[in-house]
């Protein structure tokens, strides 16, 4: 579910070994959300990135997390429009990411 990386990208499946307690935490989130669905949409995103995101990105991340699971995973899939209120940059890209 996750995009390709391009070809100079540190995208791998597996996030590196040593990240700061902040990355494991959010990668550990991401992937352990309650519903299997959003935790592939969700974890698949953010894991293999992880080390690349700025702290901003991170902060970012961290505001998504916090969101509800079922509207996560109907804005992740399409099948409802990201409201305006909701819109980021990185829900858009994770949203892209999971080919909607």
């Amino acid at each position: 579910m996750t995009e390709p990386a391009p070809p100079d990208s540190p995208v791998t499946d597996q996030p590196p070994p040593e990240l700061s307690n902040r990355r494991r935490r959010l990668v550990f989130r991401a992937n352990h959300r309650g519903t299997h669905e959003t935790d592939l949409l969700v974890g698949g995103f953010i894991t293999p990135r992880i080390a690349a995101f700025s702290e901003a990105e991170l902060d970012e991340i961290e505001e998504l997390l916090e969101l509800p699971d079922v509207d996560l995973a109907e804005w992740l899939t399409g099948r409802q429009p990201i409201p305006a209120e909701m819109d980021s940059g990185m829900l858009r890209r994770m949203r892209d990411a999971a080919g909607k």
